[in-house]
C-alpha cells in the first residue's frame, strides 16, 4: 500500500474577485500534498493570490494554484442573535430596584412597583418564552394563582406567534389587544458611532444613579433612561415632546446613554420599541437596532 497522499484537483471552485469582503471556505494544498480547509473573510484577490482574515486567527495568503475548492458561506450568526427570547427578557429586572420573582417550572413570575406612575407589564407579568415543564394546565393554574393572591390581573409575557401562546389560547388566555413590542439589540459601540455622526450638539443634564442614568436634553425637550444589567445597557422611556420632534433630540439622548453604557463596559444595546411606533422603530433601526424577538401579553378571557 502506497503511503503517498491522495491526489486533489486544483481549481475546482466558485471565487474571485468578487468575493472580496465576503465570508468564505477555501480548501488548498499544503506542501506535502495533503488539503486542508480555511474558513474566513476575503479581504484581497489578485492575480497571484488571496488573503482570507481567520476570524481571530489572523490573516493567511493562499496562492491561486493551490486552490482545491472554494465557496462563499453565510455571515457567522452575532452572539445577539444566538440569545434566547427568555435570556433576553431577563435582563429587564434590571430596571427596578424591586422586583418579586418565583419560578413556575421553566417560566418565571414577576411583580414589581409603580414605576414612572403605574405598573409595568413587563414587571408584572410571568415570563414564558418556552414549555413550562410542568404541564401547561399547572402552569395556566400556577399564572393565576400568583397573580391573585396580589391582587393583580394575570398576564403572561409570551413571544408572538409562538408555541406558548398557541396552546395558551386553548387554556383560555387571549392577547391583551396593545402593546406588541418588538425587543430590539445592537451593538454599543457600533450604535454609538452612528448616533455620535449625527446627534446635534444640545445641551444636556445627566441624573447618575446606581447602575443607572437618566438624561434631559434640551431643558427637558427629551428624556430618557439607560439601566445596565452585566455588560447589556438597557434603554428606556425615551421620550421628545410632541413640538419638539424631528430635530434629533432623540438621537441626541441616545448618544448620551450609549455614551455612558460604553464608558462602563457595556457590549450590548436592548430596548423595547411598541410595533405600531413606526417613527421609533425607523430611528432605532437606522442606527443598528435589530429586533430579535417580539413580545405579546395574554390575560384570561
Amino acid at each position: 500500500m502506497s503511503d503517498s497522499p491522495e491526489p486533489h484537483t486544483v481549481g475546482r471552485h466558485r471565487l474571485g474577485p468578487h468575493v472580496v469582503g465576503e465570508r468564505v471556505v477555501v480548501r488548498h494544498l499544503l506542501p506535502d500534498g495533503r488539503a486542508t480547509d480555511v474558513l474566513g473573510t476575503c479581504t484581497s484577490w489578485d492575480q497571484d493570490s488571496l488573503t482570507l482574515d481567520r476570524e481571530g486567527h489572523g490573516p493567511v495568503t493562499i496562492p491561486l494554484a493551490e486552490i482545491v475548492t472554494g465557496k462563499p458561506v453565510p455571515p457567522r450568526a452575532s452572539v445577539r442573535a444566538r440569545v434566547s427570547a427568555q435570556e433576553v427578557e431577563q435582563h429587564v429586572a434590571a430596571l427596578w430596584g424591586s422586583i418579586t420573582t418565583e419560578p413556575l417550572g421553566r417560566w418565571l413570575l414577576r411583580a414589581s412597583p409603580p414605576h414612572g406612575g403605574r405598573l409595568r407589564r413587563r414587571g408584572n407579568s410571568a415570563l414564558a418564552m418556552h414549555d413550562p415543564g410542568i404541564g401547561w394546565a399547572d402552569a395556566a393554574w400556577g399564572v393565576r394563582r400568583f397573580y391573585d393572591a396580589i391582587d393583580q390581573t394575570p398576564i403572561v409575557q409570551v413571544e408572538r406567534g409562538s408555541q406558548v401562546e398557541r396552546t395558551l389560547a386553548t387554556l383560555g388566555f387571549e392577547p391583551m389587544g396593545d402593546g406588541d413590542a418588538h425587543a430590539q439589540l445592537a451593538s454599543v459601540a457600533r450604535a454609538l458611532r452612528s448616533v455620535r455622526a449625527v446627534a446635534p450638539e444640545v445641551r444636556a443634564e445627566a441624573d447618575e444613579a446606581s447602575g443607572s442614568l437618566s438624561v434631559s436634553v434640551d431643558a427637558g425637550a427629551a428624556t430618557g433612561r439607560g439601566v445596565l444589567s452585566g455588560d447589556w445597557l438597557l434603554v428606556e422611556s425615551v421620550v421628545v415632546d410632541a413640538g419638539r420632534r424631528r430635530r434629533g433630540l432623540a438621537t441626541a439622548v441616545l448618544s448620551e446613554l450609549l455614551d455612558w453604557g460604553a464608558s462602563l463596559g457595556a457590549t450590548t444595546a436592548l430596548l423595547h420599541v411598541e410595533t405600531d411606533n413606526e417613527a421609533a422603530i425607523a430611528l432605532y433601526e437606522r442606527h443598528g437596532f435589530v429586533t430579535h424577538h417580539t413580545n405579546r401579553y395574554l390575560v384570561p378571557r
